[in-house]
């Protein structure tokens, strides 16, 4: 009976072990950031439910008989498994669990470690024991998690190792390659996209994909992608912590190097201001010497920054003195256009993208085109020509309606220009958010100037999470916001329903974030 017992409790708790394994990735396999995150989603992992199981198969196990203290032990578990597999049934994940190699070998892990536990709960002859079944079931794969992450942390280093030292092999036997490095606290994924759009114009081109900016990320790249005909490699280095940048820049070596930003992303990993330029100013200090750096002269942090490295470099920016510049911006609802000066020329272009992010990425792609010889024609056809990078200030059209669709946008630049992007449309503006989120002690006073900064750019407000969005409605009350227009939906899901029942066709949304499902409440 204890043998049946046993099987039950594995099986509920399969389904609570993928839902703390899925948190567990979005926290980027950190035991860190997945404790911070508990501490802040307590409700999502000390629920009602499960603490009423919990406490009744406590009751039972102490108070009843066997075999009927197990059979009510089991069907507590049949409850938990019933009330789980319901809620997967309708969960709607912004980013659900993926099976990657990394997590096969975790689930392995973690169910050695569970039936561990049960042989010591369910097989040991004390009633007590039988006590811990249901919380085991409840709580215990949240727990083993912990011990899990220690064991597979040397195993995931092997294989880390081995993999990026076969990368490292591709690399050094192509010596002609031409490698383009970029990082920033925002912009590097957008940047990596204008980038690849317009050396691709000249040169054989190759960039990593999506948001493939880690050692890992960027070995796969390496691995699976990059072919003999390449002759640009266009690498996004990201980076959270001190040190990251310094190791990717070891790994690839690139001899381009562009700084998209700094700014206050990741301040709880990183622990300063000053270690975020440091770390991302090494794009430029570990250059070889006769290498080429491409700098955002609009960022103070990079502005003030004093490099050490002789290497060459170039400035660009909008609202500063820097080697290209970008003049007579105009918005519409179809695009952007700008003059691009350089010394003593002047260069008109057009392009599908929006907002003065883009144009200065676009100025650092110039600047980089410029330098491997390519003709301001060509640069001018790949401008206009250039696609919407996907999520980032993209123009769409959903079931009529016109949304400007930032959905990758996590930082309070990046959010800024999109409110002045929206304040520059005609009829109802409205913008659809759930904050930003990783800026340490200063979040809630960015969230809170965010809000207020929505006046005169926003007709009406859709606020998403209860909890994440506050600091963001007391900064629209502190400014004179209409509340009345202000919305606070419990998830994307009900933002949307509100939209499609009273969106304006002639109007524009503005999609200002996505927070991943661990945030998102």
């Amino acid at each position: 009976m204890r043998v049946i017992t046993a099987c039950v409790v594995l099986c509920a708790m399969i389904l609570t072990a993928k839902k703390a394994l899925h948190m567990f990735q979005q926290n980027r396999y950190e035991t860190g950031r997945l404790t911070k995150w508990i501490q802040e989603s307590r409700q999502e992992v000390i629920t009602l439910p499960g603490c009423i199981l919990s406490i009744a198969g406590i009751i039972a196990a102490f108070l009843l008989k066997e075999p009927l203290s197990l059979y009510v032990i089991m069907a507590l578990c049949a409850v938990w498994l019933l009330l789980e597999v319901n809620r997967e049934k309708h969960a709607s994940y912004i980013k659900p669990l993926v099976y990657t190699a990394r997590v096969k070998r975790q689930i392995a892990v973690l169910v050695l470690l569970a039936v561990i536990c049960l042989c010591l709960v369910v097989f040991v002859p004390q009633a007590w024991t039988l006590a811990l079944c249901v919380p085991l079931v409840v709580f215990g794969p949240w727990v083993l998690l912990y011990p899990m992450a220690w064991i597979t942390s040397p195993i995931e280093a092997a294989v880390r190792r081995h993999y990026l030292n076969l990368a490292k092999d591709i690399l050094k036997n192509r010596p002609d390659l031409i490698k383009i490095g970029i990082t920033g606290s925002f912009g590097k994924t957008t940047t990596k996209n204008i980038m690849q759009a317009m050396v691709s114009e000249q040169y054989n081109s190759l960039m990593t994909p999506a948001s493939y900016n880690t050692p890992m990320g960027i070995t796969i790249t390496i691995r699976q992608m990059l072919k003999p005909l390449h002759q640009v490699f266009v690498c996004e280095m990201g980076a959270d912590h001190v040190g990251d940048i310094t190791e990717l820049m070891e790994f690839v070596h690139p001899t381009i190097g562009v700084v998209t930003s700094i700014g206050p992303q990741h301040l709880n990993t990183f622990g300063s201001q000053e270690n975020i330029t440091r770390e991302k100013m090494q794009m430029i200090e570990l250059l070889p010497k006769d290498g080429f750096g491409i700098l955002n002269a609009d960022n103070e942090f990079i502005r003030s920054y004093a490099i050490q490295n002789p290497v060459k470099t170039v400035t660009y920016a909008i609202h500063h003195d820097a080697d290209y510049r970008a003049e007579d911006i105009r918005y519409t609802p179809t695009g952007s256009s700008f003059t691009v000066v350089y010394k003593n020329e002047r260069i008109p272009m057009e392009t599908k993208l929006l907002g003065e992010l883009n144009i200065l990425n676009i100025l650092s792609a110039v600047a980089a085109a410029r330098y491997l010889g390519i003709d301001w024609q060509v640069i001018r056809r790949a401008v206009r020509s250039m696609p919407q990078v996907e999520h980032r200030l993209e123009l769409k059209k959903i079931n009529g309606l016109r949304f400007i669709d930032d959905a990758f946008n996590a930082n309070p630049v990046g959010s800024a220009m999109a409110l002045e992007v929206l304040g520059m449309m005609p009829n109802t503006r409205i913008i659809v958010t759930p904050g930003m989120i990783d800026l340490g002690p200063k979040q809630e006073e960015i969230n809170h100037a965010f809000g207020e900064k929505m006046k005169g750019k926003a007709d009406v407000v859709i606020l998403v999470g209860e909890t994440q969005t506050r600091p963001i409605w007391q900064g629209l009350k502190d400014s004179g916001f209409d509340m009345e227009n202000v919305l606070v939906m419990k998830t994307v899901k009900d933002a949307f329903a509100w939209l499609w029942a009273h969106g304006d066709p002639t109007g524009t949304i503005l999609l200002e974030n996505d927070l991943p499902d661990a945030f998102n409440h």
